[in-house]
Order: structure tokens, then sequence, then C-alpha cells
């Protein structure tokens, strides 16, 4: 695997963690995350709301985890993983530039959703690059 392919791999591979880990603190407590993100409490339906963004987030996770020499899944893999960050950035930028709902870790969700956006878009252009013969080290 050429160190092109490994910082790919280890971007998705972040960007995954990232989403089991809120997946299960969202399925597990809904009320610590509307409170430590959001800084307010859920209703009943949102806390079922969120347990079902939480199975979902675990189905992205599950679906993007890199195979073993799978390269068309992991193509695949990037680019859900930087369409999910990048739109939970702008969404959380846009709740926290409203100043309705700012919790203690709002802000470093937004930072940390951008940061694996900046990671996952060189490693879809590092795809792209790979995918046409080109190899450049990051």
């Amino acid at each position: 695997m050429s160190k092109s392919a490994a910082v790919v791999k280890w971007s998705v591979v972040a960007a995954a963690l990232e989403a089991a880990a809120t997946g299960l603190v969202l399925f597990v407590r809904p009320s610590w995350f509307a409170w430590l993100v959001f800084a307010a409490e859920f209703s009943d339906a949102g806390s079922a709301l969120g347990r079902l963004a939480a199975v979902a987030l675990f189905g992205l996770a599950l679906a993007t985890w890199p195979m073993a020499a799978a390269t068309d899944q992991l193509a695949s893999s990037v680019r859900a993983m930087l369409c999910y960050n990048v739109l939970a950035a702008v969404y959380l930028l846009y709740v926290g530039i409203s100043g309705q709902l700012t919790g203690i870790l709002l802000w470093p969700a937004i930072a940390l959703h951008a940061i694996l956006s900046v990671l996952l878009g060189r490693a879809w252009l590092v795809m792209r690059d790979l995918e046409r013969g080109e190899d450049f080290s990051i």
C-alpha cells in the first residue's frame, strides 16, 4: 500500500470512528448529547429521533469502514464520509451562528467536522490521482 493510500484509509477510519462514537453517545444518552452540543433538552420525540439518527450514524460508519484490498469501496467511503462531515459542519455552524442552541461541545464539534472534511477532501483528491495513475505524497 502506498503512502497516499494509507493516508486515505486513515482519514476514512478516523471519520468512521467519529461517526460511530457520536452515534453511541446519541443512542445511549440523547439527553447528554443535547446538553453537551446544544445546551438544550430533547423532547421525547427528539430523543426518539436522536436514537434513529444514531442508528443511521452506525450504518454510515459500518458502510464506510475500509475493507482489505477494496479500492473502489475505499473511494466510496471517502465520498460518503466527506459528504457527511461537510454537511454536519455546515449545519452545526448554522446552529452556532444563530446562537439559540450552543452547548459546550458545539464549537469543538464544528471544528472536528471541519478538520475531518479537510482530511477527507485531501483523501478524495489522492484517490482521484491514484485512479489516474498519479501518485504523490501528502
